[in-house]
């Protein structure tokens, strides 16, 4: 008879092969993958290939996992195809102050800055939030170049950074010519070219714009060149933020959505240009942060203070509904803590407008100052040149108190 002890011993042997079997049935989840779209017609290989391809030969290193670092690339096929595509239906723009570009193919552009002219650099990048990639192509482009237009400078190049969805090589090539004929497209009018880029595999499609654009060094527009005794301009309604939000949740109504997005299409650049004819001082764009977020960037800058009248601001259709619903961005709790730069805050904190000005906007307007007796006349221009919605907000002031914000409702 087995001692005692010799019964905690016994069953061991079975409990670990056990745990070595669930162990081993668990780890071939990751390595033991279903075919990418074999269910149902079972006509789709690893990773969505097409398996009756004469070129796709079987590797028994292939991966059964999308790779990261750079295996995550988009094939150079699919990359040729598309740009391809893109100069045969959208003859390529000429400068000659871009010696290489994407017609060399090397392994980066080549840029001229003219005589007496400096280089403005700027980039940006988000997901899709919309999924027409072609609109979204312009509505990334037009939201990457308004930093350009903010500080008074033309744009001269862009480099794209692109994240594509998973996909079969054919679905991969349109969905980056739709994307980057949308942009190009928009670069093209802004009179700048697109020189080169990257693109990559992953989870969402995701677009980026590094932008290039010449200026006039002593005609640049600054942060810091806001006066006191100027009004402040803003040329396009506000409302992105809280209406996406409203759509991911099923919420907003389709006109809603469809008068956002042809705001978010319309170029900054010809508001720059009418801006430029008014004495404007300081200028930049309201995107992320929000209206107060930028506003404050520019008053700390300047070392002034503002007078915001929030019944003149300019609101997107629908976004007042969204908003009373309590349909918020993500991003705005962060927006919301520039809130305490506002000098009568308890006053105004619960006015049924008060969240637009920390929503967060895509492609969003131009915020500038400009002479107090020239404000009536910008907004008249404005309009005049298709910012329907341009409106004057407020007044700069000089700094005397602690807070830099007061709100007039």
């Amino acid at each position: 008879m087995a001692s005692r002890g010799s019964f905690a011993f016994g069953p061991l042997p079975l409990l670990w092969q056990w745990k070595e079997h669930i162990d081993r049935k668990f780890m071939r989840q990751f390595s033991e993958l279903e075919p990418m779209g074999s269910r149902g017609n079972g006509k789709m290989g690893k990773m969505g290939q097409d398996t009756k391809s004469p070129l796709l030969l079987p590797h028994p290193l292939a991966s059964p996992m999308p790779c990261a670092g750079c295996g995550s690339k988009v094939g150079s096929t699919v990359l040729e195809q598309a740009l391809a595509r893109i100069r045969q239906e959208m003859p390529e723009r000429k400068r000659s102050d871009v010696l290489l570009g994407l017609d060399a193919a090397d392994d980066g552009a080549v840029l001229q800055v003219p005589a007496g002219q400096v280089m403005v650099q700027t980039v940006d990048q988000f997901r899709a939030l919309i999924n027409d990639p072609f609109v979204f192509g312009q509505i990334c482009a037009n939201h990457c170049l308004s930093d350009l237009f903010a500080m008074g400078a033309a744009p001269q190049s862009a480099l794209a950074i692109v994240t594509l969805p998973y996909a079969t090589e054919p679905k991969l090539e349109e969905t980056l010519y739709q994307l980057l004929s949308g942009a190009v497209k928009v670069l093209h009018q802004a009179g700048a070219v697109l020189v080169g880029g990257h693109t990559t595999e992953g989870a969402e499609l995701a677009l980026g714009l590094s932008c290039n654009g010449l200026a006039d060094p002593n005609q640049l527009w600054r942060k810091n060149g806001m006066r006191a005794g100027q009004a402040l301009i803003l040329t396009k309604a506000l409302g992105t933020g809280t209406l996406f939000a409203a759509a991911m949740q099923l919420r907003a109504k389709g006109r809603w959505i469809e008068a956002a997005v042809e705001a978010m299409r319309q170029s900054n650049q010809a508001a720059a240009e009418g801006l430029r004819q008014f004495q404007t001082t300081a200028c930049t764009d309201v995107t992320g942060f929000g209206l107060l977020g930028h506003l404050l960037e520019l008053v700390r800058a300047s070392q002034v203070a503002v007078k915001l009248d929030l019944n003149a601001v300019p609101i997107l259709p629908g976004a007042k509904d969204t908003l009373a619903q309590g349909i918020v961005s993500s991003l705005y709790p962060q927006n919301l803590r520039a809130a305490q730069q506002i000098e009568n805050l308890e006053q105004v904190r619960n006015h049924p407008l008060f969240p637009i000005l920390f929503d967060p906007q895509t492609a969003g307007g131009l915020l500038a100052s400009v002479p107090l007796e020239q404000a009536d006349e910008c907004v008249k221009h404005l309009r005049e040149l298709g910012y329907a919605d341009s409106r004057r907000i407020g007044q700069v002031v000089p700094q005397e108190k602690q807070r830099s914000i007061t709100i007039q409702v």
